[in-house]
């Protein structure tokens, strides 16, 4: 099958990025989110980034406009009619994106793929919602969209090949490097990096270091980019601390439990950089 249009849920900083690489790589993208103010705020997003890429001369005006005109805003989720694949970057909720598939299968036409940025929820139970499981795939993008290589595209129990070759090819398409992956709590991204920087909220939890002092062995020891307490930050320890949860329950194994410290800070309103203190002070 081949891909023309997209629609992306959600104009927030991960659906931003999405239809931005996927206008950058021709095609016809729907930018869609529950008010017109919030895909207005994602598409002033957009036009900021590209901006950049003019200024560093790596695109012309030009290029920006045209690929500006390439995403259409949309607050009615039956645009999905017109769609050829429908990526899902809404807040990372079962509820939320259970109802958004059910919807989904409503309006999209029987050909399109409805596709979940989700990075750590069950594909199979997303997929549950809808009466086309063969068509429902994880495509789970890297933050920040525009910069990362990474897609994870992750089966569910009932992707079909067709369905996985043609979001791979997609994948690709975007510049991405698609890597498959099996439906279990995780994936394989944050199964390994959230136990990281769990660990690393343990060793300050403890005493054992200070966050800078962490940052600085995983950054010159493991020759890491950026340290595990950093990204948590960047992340949003909110975010961090869900996906624990979610493996936690996923796995009922205790090597995943959630570190106090991190609970107490999301408790406090330190989310990271978002809300302007994490481990690190933002203000």
């Amino acid at each position: 099958m081949e891909i023309q249009k997209v629609m992306v849920i959600g104009a927030g900083q991960m659906g931003a990025g999405i239809a931005q690489v996927c206008a950058m790589n021709g095609y016809d993208v729907m930018l869609h989110d529950l008010k017109e103010e919030y895909v207005e705020k994602g598409l002033k997003g957009i036009r900021k980034q590209l901006q950049r890429q003019v200024e560093k001369d790596r695109i012309s005006e030009t290029d920006m406009e045209r690929f500006m005109r390439q995403i259409h805003s949309s607050t009615r989720l039956s645009n999905a009619e017109e769609a050829d694949i429908v990526i899902e970057a809404a807040l990372e909720n079962m509820e939320i994106k259970k109802n958004i598939f059910a919807q989904l299968d409503e309006f999209a036409p029987s050909h399109a793929i409805l596709a979940t940025n989700t990075s750590s929820l069950p594909i199979t139970e997303i997929a549950a919602e809808t009466k086309r499981p063969e068509k429902v795939i994880g495509m789970h993008f890297m933050n920040p969209v525009p910069v990362m290589k990474l897609v994870e595209v992750i089966r569910g129990l009932a992707t079909s090949d067709e369905t996985f070759n043609t979001v791979k090819s997609m994948s690709e398409s975007l510049k991405k490097t698609p890597v498959e992956v099996n439906d279990f709590p995780g994936f394989v991204s944050n199964r390994i990096l959230m136990p990281m920087i769990n660990e690393a909220i343990y060793t300050v939890f403890e005493g054992v270091a200070t966050p800078e002092d962490v940052d600085e062995v995983m950054k010159l020891g493991m020759n890491h980019p950026m340290g595990p307490l950093t990204l948590a930050d960047f992340i949003g320890l909110d975010t961090c601390l869900y996906i624990m949860e979610t493996l936690h329950e996923g796995f009922g194994d205790d090597k995943y439990r959630p570190c106090p410290l991190l609970r107490k800070y999301v408790k406090a309103g330190w989310l990271g950089k978002k809300s302007g203190r994490g481990f690190y002070n933002y203000s």
